[in-house]
């Protein structure tokens, strides 16, 4: 019994312990541990992306703009790609539009941990916010040991190592033959790994479902890509329809 009271009293002190000394670190390192695991990822989507915007004709400054203005992975490769089937300047902005609306979504969730940040800084976070950042940023914010600081580095680490990975893509696809390696499936596949995250019940299964299926159909009516919107927004509408009527 004294040696089950001892190590029960013993162990929480340890825990406090290894938690005072992460909350010891600087930001610095402590933003850098958390980014390499998005940076792992970012580095394959990186290149491919970069070898597909070269292919569509984008030189290497061009991409690297691409991915210091927008910053977007999901957006950027559906730009590449319908600027390579010749679609026009508003069904692009309107499309990656709509495909980064959950940015909104995001961006408020993490503002509830950000009411007293300074607001230059809030700034130069916002640009920063992923996918992949959000879903870091938010489980540290939820610690209550994560601060401003160490989500700037976490962000910015990221998105450097997008930008590079993005420019060596487009440095390297001009020595990679179109359509090696199954290069040109990678936008499909990004999007599928994303579909596949983002469904967390029966409701978005449904979604999901008839999304594709007024995809397909409009496709063969509508001319362009903004059969890609509407059939978004329908899906969406009906999902929320279905959960306020039938409780799904």
């Amino acid at each position: 019994m004294l040696s089950l009271k001892l190590g029960y009293s013993m162990s929480p002190m340890k825990s406090k312990k290894d938690n005072g000394s992460d909350h010891r670190k600087t930001p610095f390192p402590r933003g850098m541990a958390a980014a390499w695991p998005i940076c792992l990822g970012y580095m394959p989507i990186g290149l491919a992306f970069g070898v597909l915007a070269q292919k569509a004709g984008l030189s290497p400054l061009e991409i690297g703009l691409m991915s210091v203005i927008v910053f977007a992975g999901s957006a950027q490769f559906i730009a590449v790609s319908m600027l390579a089937a010749g679609a026009s300047l508003f069904s692009i902005v309107a499309t990656t539009f709509m495909v980064n609306l959950r940015h909104f979504l995001m961006s408020s969730a993490l503002a509830v941990f950000l009411k007293n940040a300074d607001r230059k800084k809030l700034s130069f976070f916002a640009y920063g916010v992923t996918d992949e950042s959000f879903a870091v940023n938010l489980s540290k914010f939820r610690d209550s040991r994560w601060d401003l600081n160490s989500a700037l580095v976490t962000n910015y680490t990221a998105n450097f190592t997008w930008i590079i990975t993005t420019v060596l893509g487009g440095v390297g696809g001009q020595f990679i033959p179109a359509h090696a390696f199954g290069i040109d499936y990678a936008l499909i596949a990004m999007f599928i790994c994303l579909l596949v995250f983002q469904i967390r019940g029966f409701l978005y299964v449904i979604t999901a479902v008839i999304a594709g299926i007024f995809a397909v159909f409009l496709s063969m009516l509508i001319p362009g890509n903004s059969y890609i919107v509407i059939a978004s927004m329908t899906a969406a509408a009906i999902g929320v329809v279905l959960k306020k009527k039938l409780g799904i």
